[in-house]
């Protein structure tokens, strides 16, 4: 790693490895869904609200720390060597 003390903007407008942009997304997605049913016009169940409000935080713990995974140049070979493919026989 070039440094280790990074500020938070630095830290969330560096590049973001696969794995954690997948996270990130995953995240997003139930962060929209849990909004939708809380916000929704009709009446629902209590139990229903209740798990909306959960999906809800946990899509935006996930996203949150998904967008501060920082790639490293480590990560930068690894990703690279799984690129490559290789020559298996038939």
């Amino acid at each position: 790693m070039k440094s280790n003390s990074l500020n938070l903007v630095e830290r969330v407008t560096a590049p973001t490895p696969k794995w954690f942009k997948i996270i990130r997304t995953v995240g997003i997605a139930l962060t929209a869904v849990g909004g939708a049913i809380l916000t929704a016009p009709v009446a629902l169940p209590a139990t229903i609200v209740t798990v909306a409000g959960y999906v809800l935080l946990g899509g935006t713990v996930a996203t949150a720390i998904a967008q501060t995974a920082m790639q490293t140049e480590d990560n930068d070979k690894k990703e690279m060597k799984e690129d490559i493919p290789t020559s298996e026989n038939p």
